[in-house]
């Protein structure tokens, strides 16, 4: 294949029966070649996937059949190469990873904010704009004059918003995230907190990205994305990062050139934090991907991460 399809798809949505779908869903995904990682919970559905368009679309369509993802949504973008290697459906407590009991994100969120109108929302010097993601996403790019918690991960969002003074700061809150669906949990929070005038971009930074013309943004360098493409620019189009298999950093060559670089090992970000067995095994797993390079194979230790 020239290129693939790659879908990004979520939806809160109550789904008691979510252990019943998983094997039916995985079956239909590995008849149809597609591959990703899907998300399951009470709560709803998240992933990317990527193959055919005919086969995404029949994934897409088998999941519309049932009445609760009826109105199911998703963005799709376009891979020169096959962005995960494997196919899985996961069941799990949350589709996106927050730790907090009783979010509602259905009935509590803030309010959506169009592509088209986020520039003049976030110029408002009454908004305070609020990167949503992790620090090793917010590094490699964000939008002008946004505040970066500098979170590890998702679950560290709720404190840093607990002291963060937004609650007392009686200023509107605009928060942004890759696709949309951190900032389902982090706005409904935030108006949980007590913070009465909350907005996040609708879709996303992929969608800002795919609409807003280069001429007009406001975004600063690359997105993060979760598979093996590491960045996206504005059009959607792969950007110049590689990741570091030893940290799950995006690189780019100034990293590379650096003597603390070992491909498939460590990046100057990580080489003084992983022990030697990690170092070890690292090494090893990178001189099998090469081996199996040299075959024409694909090796599946090469994998893809996930949000």
């Amino acid at each position: 294949m020239s290129s693939y399809l790659v879908a990004a798809l979520y939806k809160f949505v109550a789904l008691d029966d979510f252990e019943d779908l998983q094997p039916p869903l995985l079956a239909k995904c590995q008849a149809e070649g597609v591959m990703g990682t899907l998300l399951l919970a009470r709560e709803g559905i998240n992933g990317t996937i990527s193959g055919t368009e005919k086969a995404i679309h029949r994934v897409l369509e088998f999941l519309r059949q049932d009445p609760r993802l009826s109105d199911l949504t998703h963005k799709q973008s376009v891979a020169s190469k096959r962005p995960f290697l494997r196919m899985k459906v996961r069941l799990k407590k949350e589709i996106v990873t927050m730790g907090v009991a009783d979010i509602d994100p259905v009935h509590s969120v803030g309010r959506y904010v169009e592509a088209k109108d986020w520039n003049e929302l976030i110029s408002d010097p009454d908004v305070v704009v609020v990167d949503t993601r992790n620090a090793y996403e917010v590094e490699i790019g964000t939008f002008k004059g946004a505040i970066d918690p500098n979170t590890p991960s998702f679950r560290d969002f709720p404190k840093w918003a607990r002291d963060s003074g937004l609650t007392t700061s009686h200023k509107k809150v605009a928060m942004f995230c890759t696709g949309g669906i951190r900032c389902e949990k982090s706005t409904a929070y935030l108006r949980q907190l007590g913070v009465k005038e909350v907005y996040h971009l609708k879709d996303g930074i992929l969608n800002y990205l795919e609409s807003v013309p280069p001429e007009e943004t406001l975004w600063q360098g690359e997105c993060f994305v979760f598979d093996d493409r590491v960045s996206v620019g504005h059009g959607l189009k792969q950007g110049p990062y590689d990741m570091c298999h030893g940290c799950r950093h995006a690189i780019d060559d100034t990293d590379k050139k650096s003597p603390l670089f070992e491909a498939g090992v460590c990046c100057p970000k990580c080489h003084d934090t992983l022990s030697d067995d990690q170092k070890r095994r690292f090494a090893e797993r990178q001189k099998q991907m090469e081996l199996a390079k040299a075959r024409g194979e694909v090796h599946l230790g090469h994998a893809s991460i996930g949000e």
